[in-house]
């Protein structure tokens, strides 16, 4: 469990079985210190434990998703890591549900990397995103350098990663960093929508189903094919997809239980 500054720098919330993960140092515009990634690491934990959980919301406090990391504390030896999980608890190991980053205002430097962990992005119009480490003579070295690439193509990630510049919520639309682009102030109502129509799915097929795109980019072509029915195998025996057979055949929502 966080204790009670890790509770203070990151709110948690569930919402009809989603859970919204609030980053709450707006004085410091969000940026990352060692407490608030323990503090984001415990509610994934809580987010992936707690069967009545589907999906997670990640977002930030007084109009800015997260301006990476807390440069006052990295002086003093304090870094936003935890240890085996990478930058916030997440970049390096993100949750096995679904994870859908809420942006207002900006999400740069690690705030910027905390999002390719998300697996979906909405943001408000005027948000903006970027990665300015070189600017202060720094690497983006909590996902952005190694796969940005992946996101996006190779030229457009080297400019991003080398100018530094920051770029606007509808041009991380059109590269496709972003789902959708909304109105300022609704980001994560939007987000919640979007929640709701996955938490409808299956839990079990929508966690393979993750694991399977995620872990795809690192395998050859017959690794795939052999690897998935690995992954699929679980879901195609559980009760669930009995259920889900029998519930369109009866024409009648299914009623899940993760099993």
């Amino acid at each position: 469990m966080p204790g009670p500054e890790e509770q203070s720098l990151v709110l948690v919330e569930a919402r009809d079985g989603v859970q919204i993960i609030t980053i709450n140092r707006p004085h410091a515009k969000n940026a990352l210190d060692g407490a608030t990634a323990r503090g984001i690491a415990a509610a994934v934990d809580e987010l992936d434990a707690n069967d009545d959980l589907r999906v997670g919301v990640l977002t930030g406090a007084g109009g800015t998703f997260s301006s990476g990391m807390d440069l006052k504390a990295f002086v003093h030896g304090d870094l936003p890591v935890v240890e085996g999980r990478g930058l916030g608890g997440i970049t390096q190991r993100p949750p096995r549900k679904p994870l859908i980053g809420a942006v207002e205002g900006w999400a740069v430097a690690g705030g910027f990397e905390l999002l390719l962990a998300c697996d979906l992005v909405v943001a408000g119009k005027s948000a903006r995103f970027g990665v300015p480490e070189v600017k202060r003579s720094l690497v983006a070295g909590a996902g952005a350098a190694l796969f940005l690439a992946q996101r996006v193509p190779r030229a457009i990630a080297l400019e991003l990663l080398l100018t530094g510049d920051p770029i606007t919520a509808a041009r991380a639309a059109e590269l496709g960093l972003v789902n959708s682009v909304v109105d300022d102030g609704t980001a994560v109502d939007a987000a919640l929508e979007l929640a709701a129509r996955i938490s409808r799915n299956g839990p079990l097929a929508v966690a393979a189903t993750k694991e399977i795109s995620r872990r795809a980019a690192d395998w050859t072509v017959e690794q795939a094919w052999a690897e998935q029915p690995a992954l699929m195998g679980p879901v195609f025996a559980s009760a669930d997809a009995q259920e889900g057979a029998k519930a369109f055949a009866e024409k009648r929502p299914p009623v899940w239980t993760g099993r």
